[in-house]
C-alpha cells in the first residue's frame, strides 16, 4: 500500500513540474521582445496585407457585409440602416454615394470607422456599401 501511495505521489509531482514548465514557456512566449513586434508603418506591417491580397484578392461587398457589417445592419443596431430596407437607405442614398463611402470609411454617428473592420481596405468598404445600397433597391 505504501509503495502504491509513493508511486502516485511521484506521478503527481512529475505532472506538476511538467505543467509548471509548460506555463513558464507560455509566459516567456507572451513576453516577446518589443523589437520583434510589427507596428503599422513598419515594412513588416506592409507585407501582411499585400500577402493577404495576393492570396485571395479583395473581398466582395457581400463577404465584407457578412463578415463585419451585418452585425449591426441586419437588425438596425443604434440606428444603422437595415439591410434591404429601402425606407432606411433612401434618405442616405439621396446624399450621394461619396457621402456614404466617406461615412462608412471614417465613421458617422454611432458607426465607428470602417465598422470596426480594421483589416478592410477602403475599396472593400465601398464594395460593402454598394452591396447594401443595391439590396435596398
Amino acid at each position: 500500500m505504501k509503495s502504491m501511495v509513493g508511486i502516485v505521489a511521484a506521478l503527481a509531482l512529475g505532472a506538476a513540474v511538467a505543467v509548471a514548465q509548460s506555463v513558464d514557456e507560455q509566459i516567456a512566449e507572451r513576453l516577446t521582445a518589443p523589437d520583434s513586434i510589427c507596428m503599422q508603418g513598419d515594412e513588416c506591417a506592409a507585407a501582411a496585407p499585400a500577402a493577404a491580397a495576393s492570396a485571395g484578392g479583395a473581398r466582395s461587398g457581400e463577404e465584407v457585409y457578412n463578415g463585419s457589417c451585418g452585425t449591426c445592419h441586419a437588425v438596425g443596431v443604434a440606428g444603422a440602416p437595415k439591410f434591404a430596407s429601402a425606407a432606411d437607405w433612401s434618405p442616405r442614398v439621396a446624399k450621394g454615394v461619396e457621402t456614404l463611402y466617406s461615412n462608412a470609411i471614417n465613421g458617422f454617428n454611432a458607426m465607428p470607422a470602417k465598422g470596426l473592420c480594421s483589416n478592410c481596405s477602403d475599396e472593400e468598404i465601398q464594395a460593402a456599401v454598394d452591396y447594401m445600397v443595391e439590396s435596398a433597391q
